[in-house]
């Protein structure tokens, strides 16, 4: 995965501290309700298609392009699923982030589903029922893009 050259900027005089950085995940839809996942180069686990917007870049506009750059396939976003605030990540070279994610429910309208770019080893489309491994906020953001209901968090609870 490499850098954004705005993230190498501030990294430069930021040093590694904690970044706190707007993030999209698309959940992206077949006609026949398949899930679009990569099974991502760095971790070599299947994960929910995501990136980050470059600075100006609207939040859907984003997840359209990061689906298209990864997999090849088009799509268009339909709703906001989910905004969360992630754990901070420590990266193997120190840097420290933290993710704002705004997650999309997607449809996809046009494209075969193959690799893109170098940050994905296979793409595919799976059934809801039929899911490879998956962490549980992959796991969250696609039963939540499913459901036709909303999510609250009790930031208390």
């Amino acid at each position: 995965m490499a850098t954004p050259d705005f993230i190498t900027a501030i990294r430069a005089t930021a040093g590694r501290q904690l970044l706190w950085l707007p993030g999209v995940t698309a959940i992206v839809l077949d006609d026949e309700e398949r899930v679009l996942l990569g099974r991502r180069s760095d971790t070599r686990k299947w994960s929910v298609i995501g990136g980050m917007p470059d600075p100006g870049e609207q939040p859907a506009a984003c997840a359209v392009r990061e689906v298209y750059e990864e997999t090849a396939v088009r799509c268009v976003a339909e709703r906001v699923v989910l905004v969360q605030a992630l754990e901070p990540i420590t990266y193997e070279n120190g840097d420290i982030c933290q993710f704002m994610d705004i997650t999309f429910r997607c449809r996809a309208v046009g494209g075969e589903a193959r690799v893109n770019d170098d940050e994905s080893l296979e793409v595919g489309w799976f059934p809801v029922d039929a899911l490879p491994e998956l962490n549980e906020h992959g796991l969250f953001r696609i039963k939540q893009a499913l459901s036709e209901e909303p999510t609250w968090f009790d930031p208390m609870a």
